[in-house]
C-alpha cells in the first residue's frame, strides 16, 4: 500500500482516534502512526505480515484497543507494559511462545486473546491483571494448567484445543472464574479436580473432546450440581445450597 493511502487513513484517524488497516500485506508496523501517539485509542492491523512490534508502541499512551490478529509476531517488546489505558489486546494467529513480564503492568486490561499461537506453557505473570475478564489461550500447545492460575482474576478462561493433561486443583480457587473451557485436550476423567464441581465459582465447565465420555462425569463428586444431561458438551454447575 502506498504512502498516500496511509496518509489518507492517518487524516481520518486524527479525527476519530481509530486506525484500521487490515489485509494489506504490511511488512511492518507503520512508522507514520507515531505522529498520532497523543490521540490514537484504537489500532487494528490484522491480517498483515508484521513480524516485529516496535518499542515505540509504548508511546501510545491513550490506546485502549490493540488488534494484531493474523500477523507474524514472534515476541512483544517490553514497552507494551506502558499502555496503562489498554483494555483489549488481541494477538490471535501469530507465532508467540511467551509474553514479556511487563504485560502484567497493563492494569486496565479486560480482554487478552492469544488463540492460535505457539505457547507450550501457561503464560506467567497475569495474576496482577486485576480487571481481566476474558483470557483466550485456545489452539496452542499448552500441556498443563499450573497452580499459579489461582492468582488470575479472569471470569472466562478458554483453553480449548491444547494438549492439556494436567489441571491443578488451584484453578478452583480463582475468585471470579465462571467459565472454564477445556474442550479437545488430553484430559482423563481423573485429571479434572473434583473441587471445580464442589467448591469453585465455575458455573460453566466445557470438557467435550477429551479422553473420556462426558457422561462419565456423573461419577465425580459434586455431579449432583450439574443440571444438564450427561451427553451435553458443557455443564451448568449450580451453586451449592447454603
Amino acid at each position: 500500500m502506498g504512502n498516500n493511502a496511509i496518509k489518507a487513513h492517518l487524516e481520518n484517524s486524527r479525527k476519530t482516534g481509530i486506525f484500521q488497516l487490515t489485509g494489506k500485506g504490511l511488512p511492518e508496523f507503520p512508522e507514520e502512526l507515531q505522529r498520532l501517539t497523543g490521540n490514537l485509542r484504537t489500532v487494528d492491523l490484522s491480517s498483515n505480515k508484521i513480524e516485529v512490534l516496535p518499542a515505540a508502541i509504548g508511546n501510545f499512551l491513550q490506546m485502549k484497543s490493540l488488534t494484531l490478529n493474523c500477523n507474524k509476531l514472534t515476541s512483544l517488546p517490553d514497552e507494551i507494559g506502558k499502555l496503562k489505558k489498554l483494555e483489549t489486546l488481541l494477538l490471535n494467529g501469530n507465532h508467540l511462545t511467551q509474553l514479556p513480564s511487563t504485560v502484567g503492568q497493563l492494569k486496565a486490561l479486560r480482554t487478552l486473546s492469544l488463540s492460535g499461537n505457539k505457547f507450550r506453557e501457561f503464560p506467567a505473570g497475569l495474576g496482577s491483571l486485576r480487571h481481566l475478564d476474558v483470557l483466550d489461550l485456545s489452539k496452542n500447545h499448552i500441556q498443563a494448567v499450573p497452580a499459579e492460575v489461582a492468582a488470575l482474576q479472569a471470569i472466562e478462561i478458554n483453553l480449548n484445543q491444547n494438549q492439556i493433561s494436567v489441571v491443578s486443583a488451584e484453578v478452583s480457587t480463582c475468585q471470579r472464574l465462571k467459565v472454564l473451557r477445556l474442550e479437545e485436550n488430553c484430559l482423563e476423567l481423573t485429571s479434572i479436580p473434583v473441587s471445580i464441581l464442589t467448591t469453585s465459582q465455575v458455573s460453566l465447565l466445557s470438557v467435550e473432546g477429551n479422553l473420556f465420555e462426558v457422561k462419565n462425569m456423573r461419577d465425580l463428586e459434586g455431579y449432583e450440581k450439574v443440571s444438564r444431561e450427561t451427553d451435553a458438551c458443557f455443564f451448568d454447575i449450580q451453586p451449592a445450597a447454603k
